[in-house]
């Protein structure tokens, strides 16, 4: 997040460094990196430093029933998974979490923020905007997933295929139109929505139709990450790694391919001779489509309520206007009807 979180006070990070993770904190930057979670460099008197990412719990509920409970208990199962990944398995590029006493990997700042702490890690994006850059890179990556795929170690919790904020884009798209007066996105926003509303519900309708045939098949669950883009391949002295472990989950492997081979098809090949798996496009679809929903109910969501104009915000919308397309992306779908 390029903003930091007005309700939070550093002095609060500082105090949960030093009594859990017995880390001093000399000095805290906000480092304006990634998009979803607030981060922290942290830097004792010795020069010593930690990376500290908050994330907001509530943003991270799924659904209109989900907890904030429920939302740590995930983030602790996926950093918890990453860190047997390294120690347990020695996968050296996974960069695990620091954990704190009591060999917590996730703390509770407040009821609505969490805390997680990771070594800092010297190197460069393998890209902007998530997008690879280097086919080296991208093939490294690849080398990656067929490592971690293969693994056998403390498991996150299982894809349940829900996509966060469905149900509120759901409900947004029934509502009775009633103007948007909650910032300066709410009314542009609407008007995007209701110009797409009924591609929407197709695509809504196409997802149900592949999450149905896709979690038909648990026997092809792995271990995966969920985001393995260029943002989170970072190429060090040492060589590149993986980070940013908090969407991982027990999922069919294309869950990490997707995007991947969007930019080269050969790496399924690849992929599929080295692993022995034959790729599902199905799968492959679905976790494209999952990413688009998830894109569009967030921000919809977030313009739905209270907000101002920031520089989240205008990334947001212009995030938006990019993903709110379903005729154009999704030409497949429109055309049925059931």
């Amino acid at each position: 997040m390029f903003t930091k979180p007005d309700d939070l006070p550093e002095s609060a990070i500082a105090g949960a460094l030093h009594d859990l993770w017995g880390f001093p904190a000399e000095s805290l930057e906000y480092q304006p990196v990634g998009f979803g979670s607030h981060h922290w460099l942290a830097t004792d008197a010795t020069g010593r430093r930690l990376f500290a990412t908050v994330d907001d719990l509530t943003a991270k509920r799924r659904t209109a029933r989900d907890t904030t409970d429920a939302a740590l208990d995930r983030l602790a199962a996926a950093f918890a998974t990453a860190l047997a990944l390294r120690g347990q398995i020695g996968l050296t590029f996974v960069i695990a979490p620091v954990p704190a006493a009591g060999r917590q990997v996730v703390v509770r700042l407040s009821a609505r923020y969490s805390l997680v702490v990771h070594p800092y890690v010297s190197g460069e994006p393998a890209g902007a905007d998530g997008e690879f850059t280097s086919d080296d890179d991208r093939r490294a990556v690849l080398s990656m997933l067929i490592q971690l795929h293969d693994a056998r170690a403390d498991e996150p919790h299982a894809d349940d295929f829900v996509v966060p904020n469905l149900d509120a884009l759901q409900a947004m798209i029934r509502t009775p139109r009633r103007a948007w007066r909650t910032g300066p996105y709410a009314q542009p926003a609407q008007d995007l929505l209701h110009a797409h509303a009924s591609d929407l519900r197709m695509l809504v309708r196409a997802y149900y139709r592949l999450a149905h045939r896709v979690s038909a098949r648990p026997d092809r669950m792995v271990i995966t990450h969920g985001e393995p883009n260029a943002g989170n391949v970072l190429v060090t002295g040492n060589g590149r790694v993986l980070v940013d472990w908090d969407s991982a989950l027990l999922a069919p492997p294309e869950r990490d391919l997707w995007a991947l081979a969007g930019g080269d098809e050969s790496l399924l090949n690849r992929y599929a001779v080295a692993t022995g798996v034959e790729i599902d496009e199905e799968a492959l679809t679905l976790y494209r489509l999952w990413y688009d929903l998830a894109e569009i109910g967030g921000y919809l969501r977030l313009f739905r309520s209270a907000h101002e104009e920031t520089a989240d915000t205008r990334q947001s919308w212009g995030n938006l206007r990019h993903f709110l397309r379903p005729a154009e992306r999704w030409p497949q779908f429109m055309a049925r009807t059931s």
